[in-house]
């Protein structure tokens, strides 16, 4: 590289020229390192950023270099764009093979029902966007002219809400599961995919016969004595029926899971991820907001919920840890009965009880609801770290006060998994929402959170402690009934709880946005745990209004148990 061709032949520099380097060798000597520097690091050297002048050169035509280098700084910006610009094909082009391998082998796995459910889609969208266009044409008849939801058209929340009910089960629990994450979705969205949570019309009786005999190998009437036609509840994915047992006559209920909601589920979520993949390959941004990683956690929670032994699993994995604990006086969850049970149908112990709202039903059963709510709580908390998964659904159709006092606990189809770390942090969170210290809550929520940037924790603290105040202001709404006796001259009161889920959410999404404006981001068992303790709230203002949920001695909220005692009861 030292040594230049002429046409006398070839030169060595002398000592002067070393000493006073040539600028236009200075600029071929850094322009061939750049070269190699460049195909290095797999780019295209001519993209690079060009060589800085001697310091020689600079001194022998400054009124010229100092043009020059106004114009080598407007090329470096455009040389960095052009190097950005080929960074990113590059990456692009290194993984487009694996995008196509992903969705030929998401489409193989989808097969025949894709095309099935496309046409479903496509009849969908169509009678969703032809109420949108009704309401268009009513808004352009008036003064007011078009709203902002209106302007976002299917994308708006309501009109997404709707889509999604036409489309069906999966839409439908793809829409519980952005009600119940408000730290991933907008607040606007969390609040209308509220609407989710409605009854789901039930299917035949005929279906679910049906279905049981498919499930069970063998007539109906081998396995039960009796099953009620008529359905106890009925969701987006399974109903359930009451039975009898033959043989030992023990009442049992029966989760049928409805009829072709496995494949809906797979040949929807495929296209959910496609459409993912596809996303974050064409804008590389998204990967920051772990797209995929979200359709994913979507896809395993919704998978599992509708394979009914892994909930089998879940009810199993509790029951031990009550009886570890000593806890089955306090309470319980159903028994399962597997030589009944397969991966669609699962049959259980039937628990009589009544909802933890229902106060009236509550005090004819024990003396103290107070007591059993404590119950309820001590229970749940220890489940956090003592048990493989938590119940993330308590709500009062999943939480009962059971004729014989005991705590019901149902339905572990939607179960949460806290690490260490957040359970840490978790655990400073509520401690500081007991006393107030919201400095110490601030750094519990910045420790729990991913960010890359410095927090302003004093900052954050003041704003925390506006939020915080404002939850003794939330209004309880505690509806009363009485009714006189026909024959008698008594009274009988009733008083329930209305659980407004808008107001709770509406609390937690504060705690989300104000976060979220210091860059922080919760993973989801964050939102699950919290949403639980909004339901004990409301519990503890009907069942205890006086306790103070998180600073009451007689329950245990901070674990005195090591974390590897979780394994105990896998």
């Amino acid at each position: 590289l030292f040594h230049f061709q002429s046409s006398k032949g070839t030169r060595t520099p002398t000592q002067s020229q070393t000493r006073r380097p040539n600028p236009i060798v200075s600029i071929c000597k850094m322009a061939v390192v750049s070269v190699f520097r460049g195909v290095a690091h797999g780019r295209l050297p001519l993209l690079q950023h060009p060589p800085q002048l001697p310091a020689t050169s600079i001194s022998a035509r400054p009124r010229k270099l100092n043009f020059r280098s106004r114009g080598f700084t407007l090329f470096a910006r455009y040389s960095q764009a052009q190097d950005l610009f080929t960074s990113r094909l590059q990456d692009g082009i290194e993984n487009l093979p694996k995008l196509v391998e992903d969705i030929v082998q998401t489409s193989i796995n989808t097969g025949p029902r894709g095309a099935f459910r496309l046409a479903q889609g496509i009849q969908a969208v169509i009678g969703v966007g032809g109420e949108w266009l009704a309401d268009v044409s009513k808004s352009t008849n008036s003064s007011a002219g078009l709203s902002t939801q209106m302007q976002l058209g299917l994308l708006s929340p309501l009109y997404l809400r709707r889509l999604f009910e036409r489309m069906g089960a999966t839409y439908i629990k793809l829409g519980q599961f952005i009600a119940s994450a408000p730290t991933l979705f907008p607040p606007e969205y969390v609040q209308e995919f509220q609407y989710c949570f409605d009854r789901a019309p039930a299917i035949p009786f005929e279906e679910v016969q049906k279905i049981l005999r498919e499930e069970l190998g063998r007539p109906i009437d081998s396995v039960y004595e009796y099953v009620d036609p008529t359905p106890i509840a009925s969701a987006s994915i399974a109903q359930v029926h009451g039975a009898r047992l033959r043989g030992s006559q023990e009442d049992v209920v029966i989760k049928v899971l409805k009829p072709g909601i496995e494949d809906i589920l797979v040949a929807d979520l495929n296209f959910v991820y496609i459409v993912a993949r596809i996303l974050e390959f064409l804008n590389p941004e998204l990967s920051r907001a772990s797209l995929v990683g979200i359709v994913k956690d979507i896809k395993e929670s919704m998978l599992e919920e509708v394979d009914f032994n892994k909930e089998a699993v879940n009810i199993e994995s509790f029951r031990r840890y009550l009886e570890a604990m000593g806890l089955t006086r306090q309470a319980t969850a159903p028994k399962v009965y597997p030589q009944c049970s397969t991966r669609r149908v699962l049959t259980m112990e039937r628990l009589y009880g009544v909802p933890l709202t229902d106060l009236d039903s509550i005090s004819s059963l024990v003396s103290s609801p107070e007591t059993s709510l404590i119950t309820a709580l001590n229970v749940w908390f220890g489940s956090l770290l003592a048990c493989e998964t938590f119940h993330a659904d308590v709500h009062a159709g999943n939480l009962w006060l059971l004729r014989d006092g005991r705590i019901g606990f149902l339905d572990f189809g939607i179960v949460g998994r806290i690490s260490p770390k957040t359970w840490a942090a978790m655990e400073v969170f509520l401690a500081s929402i007991a006393t107030e210290e919201y400095e110490s809550m601030a750094s519990a929520l910045i420790e729990m959170g991913a960010t890359n940037k410095d927090v302003d924790s004093m900052a954050f603290a003041r704003d925390l402690e506006k939020i915080f105040s404002s939850i003794q202001d939330l209004d309880t709404e505690i509806v009363v009934a009485a009714a006189r006796g026909t024959n008698t001259n008594t009274t009988a009161v009733s008083a329930n709880v209305v659980v407004d889920e808008r107001q709770m959410n509406a609390l937690f999404l504060d705690v989300v946005r104000v976060s979220e404006s210091y860059g922080l981001r919760f993973p989801r068992e964050f939102a699950l745990l919290m949403k639980q303790l909004l339901y004990f709230d409301r519990y503890t203002r009907l069942l205890a209004p006086n306790m103070n949920m998180l600073q009451d001695q007689r329950i245990t909220i901070v674990s005195n148990r090591s974390s590897s005692n979780r394994n105990i009861y896998q």
